[in-house]
């Protein structure tokens, strides 16, 4: 099983975004399924991925922050909002 990059990307970053990288283990099957998402859509990538998923979890979990909303929008719909 290949292992998830986990350098942070430039482009992903704004100036006055903070980023902390972590690092975890994944299921096999996740995995897989998230390298096949990846493959078969190149707009996408693991960041992209990982970042609208636990912004989602937050809002549909009922956490709410005009950031993380813009994050995950901006992420579904490639998006990048400016303050």
């Amino acid at each position: 099983m290949h292992e998830i990059n986990n350098d942070v990307r430039p482009e992903v970053l704004n100036k006055n975004d903070e980023v902390i990288s972590f690092k975890c283990e994944l299921q096999e099957n996740l995995q897989k399924a998230m390298k096949k998402f990846v493959e078969d859509h190149p707009n996408w990538d693991q960041y992209r991925i990982l970042q609208a998923a636990i912004a989602g979890f937050l809002m549909e979990k009922g956490f709410q922050n005009r950031d993380i909303t813009r994050l995950y929008i901006g992420n579904m719909f490639s998006m990048n909002f400016k303050d």
